[in-house]
């Protein structure tokens, strides 16, 4: 026999098994075409017409590439297994008829090469076409131009062949590794052969359990948002295990206490669902876990980056509170009247005027509550920030803070004013190092202070008596023997908004030419101010769209192959049971059971069995949901009604999405054993 016999015999055995291989070959496709298009995205030279935050957007669009790249390998090697099932009866006929496991090996190898230029030559097609569209709903995302032209990304084309060649020369290792390893009998029954029943492994549901509930108790209980961001995967983990183990364990037990239960069991739908599942849950389990996990990923990546997305305008004004802000780092108490008259003048100069002023002399520390007490010396600090609460306090006097918010307030030695922000402060002592100050009052509103705010921590707002206490704190802040005499963490902020948007640019740009005449003027006079950075709240918006749109992208569009994912597991699922209980239901009939019957019985299996993985995502998203927030705090987003209807929908539009499925597959099944 030549090599074209067994060329021309893989492709009778590929469309002889169209059921099971045309998903499979789709599967591939629009894989290859997920890749190419979210590689070739992130090397588009369009990206760099996006001025700011083109930067971000191609380290989420690289970070995406990472993501698909490790599906695919895991997603096609995972769905060939199920293809390598079906195909054993049929391998092993080839065998007992006199076809070596050489000449299987041939077949195989012709069977992974059509496959695999199928999926790329059809997968690059369709990414090509498709990677335009992609771009343009990124630019519109990014609120930016597209530029003309159609784009082809060779490295893309490249970096996808290096990948999925690899991919498929593996798969077919693995395929041949069956074949030699199995005997032909074997091969003839792999098709038939389910799982025998097993045994109740409690221990391990109590494991699954413990490690579900550790992962729950965390994501519950964490209330600082870098403790959550840092427990986060740590969380995710344990969540992930303990689903694995109950699936596999604690739904033994569950279908095993189901058949104990007579009223229940002994019904005829009951009877075969049940008395089924058990027969073959240990392969049923993992398929489902897979489900459960995939369809948690898309809830949480859809629903926080729609929130993130949708909620930027709120997080840009808590943020940056005034179109432009200027933060000067200075140790003199009169800089703020230097600041005033360069302002006014500048402003003058462009015809504008500053509405919404804001100004007052502030000392932020990085603060770490160890024991109850809020350090802010750094030889007392470690990095345990997975075990200790972080927290940027801005300290400035009762003086700067009345002029900043008009009020006429008062403190005498010892006391303090304290601002706990969204959270809440228990108790009428502030405990900072090695005093302890009284609470005079707790404030319900703070001078904006965006050097915090990107700070990624919670925040707290003390005020002081006077500026030797402010300079008192910055020392204690400082390492002990280092010369800080020519910087200061004292910062002077200067916030206001323009009357006159377009005058904004020829501002900013004087602003910057001003300043560094009056901080040369201020070396050359012995020091008064060492640092000025100008803050443009619209440029800023813009870099932060550039890491936001980029997020939102990304977990679209890893949603999306996420529930083709589910949808193909799903489907081979059905399949694969399908098989498994036609002559089961075909004795089932012989015996007097109606096609009514069977109807009704898949529809009790189906319902029980598909439904499960959408509940139990649905139960770890509920559970997720205070530690995403938490973590979305870290990145100014306080809108927690946002986050919920953002969660809401996506849940409610996905179980639309699962319903159909579960529709569709249910129909499969049925026609198989009927």
């Amino acid at each position: 026999m030549n090599n074209f016999f067994y060329a021309k015999l893989a492709g009778v055995n590929i469309r002889k098994n169209a059921k099971v291989y045309v998903p499979y070959l789709l599967t591939c496709i629009f894989t290859v075409a997920a890749y190419y298009m979210m590689s070739a995205l992130s090397m588009n030279p369009g990206i760099d017409n996006i001025e700011l935050g083109s930067g971000s957007l191609r380290v989420c669009l690289q970070l995406g590439v990472w993501v698909i790249s490790l599906f695919s390998v895991i997603f096609i090697f995972y769905t060939n297994s199920f293809l390598m099932k079906r195909r054993k009866k049929e391998i092993g006929l080839y065998n007992v008829l006199g076809m070596g496991k050489g000449h299987l090996s041939r077949m195989i190898f012709y069977e992974t090469l059509y496959i695999a230029a199928i999926s790329l030559v059809v997968g690059f097609g369709l990414g090509i076409l498709l990677d335009k569209t992609a771009f343009l709903v990124l630019a519109n995302l990014m609120e930016s131009e597209v530029p003309l032209g159609f784009y082809v990304s060779i490295d893309a084309i490249r970096n996808a062949l290096i990948l999925f060649g690899v991919l498929y020369l593996l798969i077919f290792l693995n395929s041949l590794q069956q074949i030699h390893l199995t005997n032909p009998i074997e091969l003839l029954r792999g098709g038939q052969m389910g799982e025998k029943e097993p045994k109740s492994r409690w221990l391990l549901a109590l494991v699954g359990t413990i490690l579900l509930g550790s992962g729950y108790w965390i994501a519950v209980t964490i209330t600082n948002p870098v403790q959550a961001f840092t427990l986060f995967f740590f969380a995710v983990i344990l969540v992930i295990l303990g689903t694995y183990c109950l699936f596999t364990a604690g739904s033994i037990a569950a279908l095993k206490i189901l058949r104990k239960n007579r009223r229940f069991y002994y019904k005829t739908n009951h009877f075969i669902a049940v008395s089924g599942m058990i027969y073959r849950m240990k392969q049923n389990a993992v398929g489902l876990a897979n489900i459960c996990v995939l369809s948690t990923m898309v809830l949480v990546m859809v629903s926080s980056t729609c929130s993130m997305y949708f909620g930027m305008e709120d997080m840009i004004d808590k943020t940056y509170a005034r179109d432009i802000e200027l933060r000067v780092n200075s140790n003199s108490e009169e800089i703020g009247e230097a600041v005033d008259s360069v302002v006014k003048e500048v402003l003058q100069e462009e015809g504008t005027e500053a509405q919404n002023l804001v100004q007052y002399l502030y000392l932020n520390c990085d603060a770490q509550k160890i024991n109850g007490v809020y350090e802010i010396r750094p030889e007392k600090l470690n990095n345990g920030m997975a075990v200790s609460e972080y927290y940027a306090i801005t300290f400035t006097t009762v003086d700067e803070y009345n002029k900043a918010m008009g009020t006429q307030k008062t403190l005498e030695d010892g006391e303090v004013l304290l601002y706990s922000g969204e959270g809440s402060y228990d108790g009428d002592v502030f405990p900072l190092a090695d005093e302890n100050w009284k609470i005079r009052e707790k404030l319900t509103e703070f001078p904006p202070n965006g050097a915090a705010a990107i700070m990624m921590t919670s925040h707290l707002g003390v005020v002081v008596k006077d500026f030797e206490t402010l300079q008192k704190l910055e020392k204690m802040q400082q390492f002990p023997g280092v010369d800080y005499s020519d910087y200061t963490n004292l910062q002077y902020s200067y916030a206001f908004d323009l009357d006159n948007d377009a005058a904004e640019e020829a501002v900013t740009k004087k602003l910057n030419y001003s300043f560094e005449k009056l901080a040369d003027e201020a070396v050359k006079n012995g020091g008064g101010l060492y640092m000025l950075n100008v803050v443009v709240k619209s440029t800023e918006r813009t870099m932060y769209l550039g890491l936001v749109g980029g997020l939102l992208f990304v977990g679209v569009f890893l949603g999306t192959l996420f529930i083709m994912a589910t949808i193909l597991i799903i489907y081979y699922k059905q399949i694969s049971e399908g098989y498994d209980d036609k002559e089961r239901f075909t004795i089932m009939e012989k015996v007097g059971m109606d096609k009514r019957e069977i109807r009704r019985t898949i529809r009790s299996q189906v319902l029980t069995v598909f439904f499960l993985p959408l509940i139990m995502a649905g139960v770890h998203t509920a559970f997720a949901f205070p530690m995403i927030y938490r973590i979305l705090q870290l990145l100014a987003l306080s809108n927690v009604g946002l986050y919920l209807l953002c969660t809401g929908i996506t849940f409610l539009i996905f179980a639309v999405l699962y319903g159909l499925i579960y529709s569709l597959t249910a129909r499969t099944y049925y026609k198989i054993i009927s």
